[in-house]
């Protein structure tokens, strides 16, 4: 599971602030994750006068490894080239993390640059504890944080699998991934569809190669802030198809005043060495 800050995933009812119980992480599923690198073509789908945006495009790479013993590792670029009318500007994130899911801990390291020049730096720690999430930050200042309990990207994306799996079509989890400031969670809110098989015309499923006919679930993910009125319009909100395996096509990142859609372009399947839990 990714998300992008530009620079800076049964019907029940939930409240805002009842989360429905998470389920435990399954290695069964996790197992079932591919390593893969995936590169989306990003064109602008929308944009309001308030954005003060005229144009925007670009390219996102991301690269998933590793397994559920020796945990999971993610590489993710997000490149875009934004024209306001007056100037046009390239921004540029790069984030790596790390996810052990037996140990509980969380990694992240995110740089930020604007026209090549670097903007921001965001690098941690997050470790589960009984109590909540402790995150240990060293860049942008070093201090540490106790967050409540949340899950972490993998885990959510597992979680989202786990629940399509059952046929739950709407759960709620406070997801920490370490983004923007990497000193707050968000509470997300997720709808899967019923799964289906791929149309004929499905614009990048035939760059899903293997899984080019496979069936998937459409998902979209909604993202707040604590503490928001029930009301509240979301952060962010990214809607996507979902394979059984963790990989992820036909993309829409909606910004609120901006929205982009992102289309498979390539997909690549990696090397993965499972290994033996002990």
């Amino acid at each position: 599971m990714f998300r992008s800050s530009l620079a800076a995933l049964l019907l029940a009812s939930v409240s805002t602030t009842v989360y429905a119980a998470a389920p435990a992480t399954s290695a069964a599923i996790a197992t079932g994750l591919v390593a893969h690198r995936a590169v989306y073509d990003l064109e602008l789908k929308d944009a309001s006068e308030r954005s003060g945006i005229s144009g925007m495009s670009g390219r996102m790479v991301y690269e998933f490894g590793g397994n559920y013993c020796t945990g999971f590792t993610t590489n993710f670029r997000f490149v875009t080239q934004i024209d306001t009318g007056d100037a046009v500007r390239v921004s540029d994130q790069q984030t790596k993390t790390f996810e052990n899911l037996k140990d509980r801990r969380f990694t992240f390291d995110t740089k930020s640059f604007t026209d090549e020049q670097l903007d921001k730096e965001v690098n941690g720690a997050a470790q589960d504890q009984a109590e909540g999430v402790k995150v240990a930050l060293t860049q942008p200042t070093s201090k540490e944080l106790q967050l409540a309990a949340s899950r972490f990207p993998t885990e959510h994306m597992l979680d989202v699998i786990q629940n399509a799996k059952a046929g739950k079509r709407l759960f709620e989890a406070r997801v920490f991934d370490g983004s923007d400031d990497g000193d707050k969670a968000l509470v997300t809110t997720t709808v899967v569809g019923k799964q289906v098989a791929p149309a004929v015309d499905e614009a990048d499923a035939g760059n899903a190669g293997a899984f080019a006919k496979a069936a998937f679930w459409p998902v979209t993910i909604s993202y707040f802030n604590e503490n928001t009125k029930t009301d509240a319009l979301p952060v962010y909100r990214m809607s996507f198809k979902l394979y059984e395996n963790g990989i992820t096509r036909d993309l829409t990142l909606d910004y609120g005043d901006f929205v982009l859609s992102g289309r498979l372009a390539k997909l690549e399947l990696l090397d993965s060495t499972s290994a033996a839990c002990k």
